[in-house]
């Protein structure tokens, strides 16, 4: 039988590409999103991440046309920029609303099946941003330093059913994620390196890598009979983050600091 993949956020960008990807490849992908629609091998149904219930009802309707999924792609998100103490509050509630608060109700929702099946694997949509933290960014680092942080906890908590959980952290993805940034300029006669922060940030995102290729490191940790905790998408990015780790963070942060300066 065909393996299934449930996923959110398959609309667009990189949850686009890899819904694409997982239908050529025979998978039957069940896609959970506001804007999306059915095609071969993807049943779309609608659904609104942050609410709760919504999420509930989407994973039981998606259990009425399978009765084992495999895989699960936590992927709905998108990000904001501004500064710290300026950005309104209710700006950064809706954030960790969509980014985390969508992650926690899918794997909510999903994880009484997978412990009933005694297996799958349920893989979360984070960011190189989750370690190196972005200026001008913050909140939206801090939502997938958040779901790094309950991913790794999840995964000892889910060991014994079976259950992997990883988490996907893409470096710069060339998608309309860019343009649809929610951008708050509150402050900026305090703080003016934010116009060239956040443009240095866009233009790095612009010829990032492709969602192609996000979509099959995907591929590669669905397939694997032992996922990794933690993946990063692109090369380049896994030297970052490797120097992250071995050099001092008052040095790595100041080099941040150089970069979006």
């Amino acid at each position: 039988m065909n393996k299934t993949l449930l996923i959110s956020g398959g609309s667009s960008g990189i949850g686009l590409a890899t819904v694409q990807l997982f239908a050529e490849r025979g998978w039957n992908v069940i896609e959970l999103s506001r804007h999306g629609e059915d095609r071969e091998h993807v049943r779309h149904i609608d659904c609104d991440v942050t609410d709760e219930q919504d999420v509930r009802q989407a994973v039981q309707k998606a259990l009425t046309y399978t009765d084992y999924v495999d895989v699960v792609i936590a992927n709905a998100g998108y990000g904001i920029s501004g500064t710290v103490e300026f950005t309104p509050t209710e700006d950064v509630r809706h954030q960790f609303d969509v980014n985390f608060f969508g992650a926690l109700h899918l794997a909510k929702a999903v994880l009484p099946q997978l412990r009933k099946q005694k297996g799958g694997t349920l893989i979360f949509t984070s960011s190189v941003a989750a370690t190196l933290s972005v200026p001008y960014q913050a909140f939206y680092s801090a939502t997938k330093a958040a779901i790094n942080a309950m991913a790794l906890a999840l995964q000892n908590e889910v060991r014994h059913f079976n259950i992997h959980v990883s988490v996907l952290m893409p470096g710069d993805v060339a998608t309309g994620f860019t343009a649809a940034r929610t951008k708050d300029e509150s402050g900026i006669d305090v703080y003016p390196l934010v116009h060239k922060a956040v443009a240095t940030m866009e233009n790095d995102e612009q010829n990032g890598m492709s969602p192609a290729q996000m979509a099959k490191d995907y591929w590669r940790i669905a397939n694997k009979r032992n996922p990794a905790p933690q993946y990063i998408g692109g090369n380049s990015y896994k030297l970052l983050c490797f120097l992250d780790r071995i050099l001092p963070k008052r040095l790595v942060n100041w080099i941040e600091y150089k970069v979006y300066s």
